[in-house]
């Protein structure tokens, strides 16, 4: 399974082909459009959510409601396109007198604008930022949602959740499984289930708003019913954990990413930090613990998969640090572009996504896997063979 993504932020639309996807699997694009509505929700969010209500449009791959098994191209139109077509249009300008308005010379801190405009000879680092824009998530979070599905047809669950943002910590909340999981962070407007952490964390947004700055944190994805031995150890790009962590990492504003206890690993006993091996008949083998986060030299170990990821404050900011104009080389505030004060609520929806794409791709890369009852099959007996190992 691969996908490619097209487009800008305030070009006409973004894009997105699938390929790999087994035929016969059951995809409506109101499923796509449920997750694509959870990735434009949270509390800090800013006006451009107000202004684009995204929904996929299945332009192929699917007839009747299933999958052919070959490319499936979605598409998200952007609304927002109809105030910006004499900056981001594909044609040629013809009012000479409108050429460089809008154009930005003046990079902004922690963002792609400098490095970009340098690496590909942009005079104007608009060319850097429309496609550089958090935006291009939204297409992201489409091909994950096809995932999802996918999993779901496994009876693999997919949950995340809010545990940090901007210092203020949720304390840890039991959850019954990662369906209660979805319920519970879906009720909060930040994604938190922690109660008292949720009113204080928008609380502190409210001031980073009013202060013209903005807050990170730190998310959580939490992945049931993998079997063990997913990815491998025999090469060091088919070990599944680096994947998903390089995947995490390409979101953007995200800065690391943990497995299980992850770094506190680092500062205590190997006594406490690795998982004692169990088996009875009825389940096969597990763990007594879960601290590795469910890998173990690269390859899934059946016990849930717990990635957590911190997102760094939002660099685009209404109180704009210092910077240089490219073309004079004075320094200036940086330009302003539209944001939110914080994002982190909805890069918890972004992070599953990009989580469950890389498992599915996993399990469909180990399994035959054409047509979706054919991978079924492969599956359960796959997992009837660990379990009598």
């Amino acid at each position: 399974m691969r996908y490619l993504t097209a487009g800008e932020s305030h070009g006409p639309q973004l894009t997105t082909i699938i390929e790999g996807v087994p035929a016969g699997l059951p995809l409506l694009s109101e499923e796509i459009n449920n997750e694509l509505r959870r990735r434009q929700g949270g509390y800090g969010r800013g006006r451009r959510m107000q202004i684009e209500k995204d929904t996929a449009q299945i332009t192929s791959g699917v007839r009747h409601g299933f999958t052919l098994g070959s490319p499936i191209a979605l598409v998200v139109e952007n609304k927002d396109f109809t105030h910006w077509t004499n900056i981001m249009g594909a044609e040629p300008l013809e009012n000479e007198e409108y050429e460089g308005k809008r154009s930005i010379t003046k990079p902004r801190p922690g963002h792609a604008d400098l490095n970009g405009a340098i690496k590909y000879g942009f005079r104007d680092v608009r060319n850097v930022l429309e496609r550089s824009s958090a935006r291009e998530t939204t297409v992201r979070v489409a091909a994950g949602a096809v995932a999802k599905k996918l999993l779901s047809e496994l009876g693999i669950k997919i949950a995340s959740h809010v545990i940090e943002i901007g210092g203020v910590k949720s304390n840890e909340v039991a959850y019954k499984d990662a369906a209660d999981l979805h319920t519970r962070a879906e009720n909060s407007e930040v994604r938190c289930i922690d109660e008292d952490a949720t009113e204080n964390m928008k609380n502190l947004i409210d001031e980073a708003k009013k202060n013209g700055d903005s807050l990170g944190g730190i998310v959580e994805v939490v992945v049931e019913g993998m079997p063990p031995g997913i990815g491998s150890y025999v090469h060091y790009d088919r070990k599944l954990d680096s994947k998903i962590a390089g995947a995490i990492v390409s979101i953007n504003a995200f800065k690391g990413v943990e497995f299980g206890i992850g770094f506190k690993a680092g500062s205590i006993p190997g006594s406490e930090v690795h998982d004692e091996i169990t088996y009875t008949e009825e389940l096969g083998y597990y763990r007594l613990s879960n601290r590795a986060g469910g890998f173990e030299g690269g390859m899934t170990t059946g016990m849930p998969i717990v990635v957590r990821a911190v997102m760094k404050p939002i660099p685009t900011l209404y109180k704009p640090l210092r910077s240089v104009d490219i073309e004079t080389k004075e320094t200036y505030e940086a330009s302003i572009e539209r944001s939110d004060s914080c994002a982190v609520p909805a890069a918890s929806v972004v992070a599953e996504h990009i989580v469950a794409w890389e498992i599915a791709k996993a399990i469909v890369d180990q399994f035959e896997s054409d047509q979706l009852d054919r991978l079924k099959n492969n599956i359960e007996d796959y997992r009837q063979y660990a379990r009598k190992f």
